[in-house]
């Protein structure tokens, strides 16, 4: 098979590895597409790989969709479609064929749209952060009014669209004028081009000098969380999405989250909830259409060119939300 794998810390290739054989309780999955996650690229280029997975087939690729090719589990059937869903560090979808825990898997409705699911593994982690960010008991005098986003990737505009879905007010900022063109086109009271505008300045502005009650940091910066921590009002809630910039400790602005007395979230592990519940809610949210995510389709590149994918991922998706990646079996 034809698989993308890291040779050396900032190097991808394309190579022909062996088909994998799945292990009792795994399913083999020949994929049809992946996407690449921001984290993907913090492990190619930013020193967070495993050196023990350098040249593993498919790694670190965790988000993709394909077709059950062989089952070494009683629960899942040969032909199904499905949802892969693995740790980042156990991630294999940047290839034809993946060998995936079956607890890691979710069986999709035959007949679905592969292509528009696959969104469903970045939305289940933010619908996952919404349980800690604004939990769906929160009463009504405790909503927020007006919340900023920080970073309007796919993530981020997921965020978007779920505080809208919450009645919230909500201003998103970014580094590129075409994902915060999306942003508008999705609801966004007011977009934040950076540097020219300063996210922590418009958000004062807009509440009269009090700040957002909730601010979600997407873009994984330091600059953003700091600027996150600026834009929040005093006993505000922020919200840490973003993957870590680098490893080992970073720089973050102590003083003022103490001054502000600051409720802060961070959101790592949705692989690891019981029943897999916020993917499954997010493939829900697809089928139904409560969320859009055609948004996310516009940047899709061949399997072969997964290294071209991974830099495009680098430099913010050129403008676009995503980057994904269409493999040799999809027809496409």
């Amino acid at each position: 098979m034809r698989a993308a794998c890291v040779t050396t810390p900032g190097v991808v290739e394309v190579r022909d590895f062996p088909r994998p054989v799945p292990e009792p309780n795994q399913v083999l999955v020949e994929m049809r597409y992946a996407s690449i996650c921001g984290s993907d690229v913090h492990i190619v280029f930013d020193g967070f790989h495993n050196p023990e997975l350098l040249g593993r087939p498919g790694y670190p690729g965790h988000e993709g969709v394909g077709i059950v090719v062989r089952s070494e589990n009683s629960d899942i059937e040969v032909g199904r479609p499905v949802l892969t869903v693995p740790h980042g560090q156990r991630g294999g979808c940047f290839a034809e064929y993946q060998a995936v825990d079956a607890s890691h898997v979710i069986v999709l409705q035959d007949g679905v749209d592969l292509r528009r699911l696959l969104l469903a593994q970045q939305l289940g982690t933010t619908l996952f952060g919404m349980k800690k960010f604004l939990p769906a008991d929160t009463p009504v005098e405790r909503m927020p009014h007006t919340a900023a986003v920080i970073g309007a990737g796919s993530s981020g505009l997921f965020y978007l669209q779920h505080l809208i879905a919450r009645g919230v007010e909500v201003i998103v900022a970014d580094l590129d004028k075409d994902r915060l063109a999306i942003a508008e086109r999705l609801g966004a009271a007011r977009t934040v081009l950076e540097p020219v505008e300063s996210i922590s300045d418009v958000v004062l502005d807009a509440t009269g000098g009090v700040g957002a009650d909730l601010v979600i940091e997407a873009a994984g910066y330091d600059l953003a969380r700091a600027a996150a921590v600026e834009a929040a009002r005093i006993r505000g809630t922020v919200g840490f999405f973003g993957y870590p910039e680098s490893k080992g400790n970073a720089p973050f602005p102590v003083e003022r989250s103490f001054r502000k007395s600051l409720t802060m979230e961070w959101v790592n592990g949705t692989q690891s909830e019981a029943g897999l519940l916020s993917f499954r809610a997010a493939v829900e949210a697809i089928d139904t259409g409560m969320i859009e995510v055609d948004h996310c389709l516009e940047k899709m590149f061949d399997l072969e060119d997964t290294p071209a994918a991974l830099a495009a991922a680098r430099d913010h998706g050129h403008g676009a939300a995503k980057v994904g990646i269409v493999m040799p079996g999809s027809g496409d």
